[in-house]
């Protein structure tokens, strides 16, 4: 069964007199512990897409199935609690938290979405750590750290509360390229241990080749898919 299936995805956002269309009657299926890529340039529709997925926003007209749930009638409220038990998020520009170190960043979303006994936070926290090679960093702060550290960091925070899917928006934006090699690589090994589904979308045509799934979007529409060892047209 599918982990996400989106049926005739549409969405519509109005500036002024003006409708912009960025999603265009878009259909897919994702399947469990997949390692997918959405790729197109800046304004194809990747980052809105991304939002519909992690349930930041509505498709203006379709159906989005996450993780057995239509997502597009949940309230608000219902929303935020979807994404705390089902979803992780990875942003290219680190989010992190810098009044906390390396330690409570990863801690943060435990706190606040989940009410989980502090020895069972301490448990997983310490084993994220270990997970992303960041254990001797765990008590500094994230401007005494660099870059792929930080994405490091954000990688471990994401799936600390056991998440079915990891949603990444261009998450190697700010890094090098030897750097963003090793994170994406990071990603698909911690995908290979705990079976969870990434979803990343980039335009750097370098780390797309990461990917085992690649959709690609253009001006809104699903121009092509492509799967490692094979490809297929949408």
């Amino acid at each position: 069964m599918a982990l996400i299936t989106a049926v005739n995805i549409y969405k519509d956002y109005q500036t002024e007199d003006v409708i912009v269309h960025a999603l265009q009657g878009l259909d897919f299926e994702i399947d469990p512990a997949s390692f997918v890529s959405f790729v197109g340039p800046s304004g194809s529709g990747k980052t809105t897409l991304l939002n519909l997925i992690g349930c930041l926003d509505k498709p203006s007209t379709g159906k989005l199935t996450v993780a057995g749930f239509d997502v597009a009638p949940l309230s608000r409220k219902e929303s935020a609690a979807f994404r705390g038990k089902n979803l992780g998020f990875i942003f290219q520009d680190f989010n992190m938290i810098p009044v906390l170190t390396v330690y409570e960043n990863i801690e943060y979303p435990l706190i606040m979405v989940q009410n989980i006994e502090p020895s069972e936070r301490r448990e997983r926290i310490v084993k994220m750590l270990d997970a992303v090679g960041m254990a001797d960093q765990r008590n500094k702060y994230p401007q005494q750290i660099s870059g792929g550290q930080k994405q490091r960091v954000a990688i471990a925070r994401a799936l600390v509360t056991n998440p079915v899917l990891v949603l990444a928006d261009e998450p190697t934006a700010n890094l090098d390229s030897q750097t963003a090699y090793t994170v994406i690589g990071l990603m698909k090994k911690m995908r290979d241990e705990l079976g969870t589904t990434f979803i990343f979308s980039t335009h750097d045509t370098k780390i797309v080749g990461e990917a085992e799934v690649i959709y690609r979007l253009v001006d809104g529409e699903l121009a092509g898919k492509e799967v490692k060892g094979g490809s297929a047209h949408a």
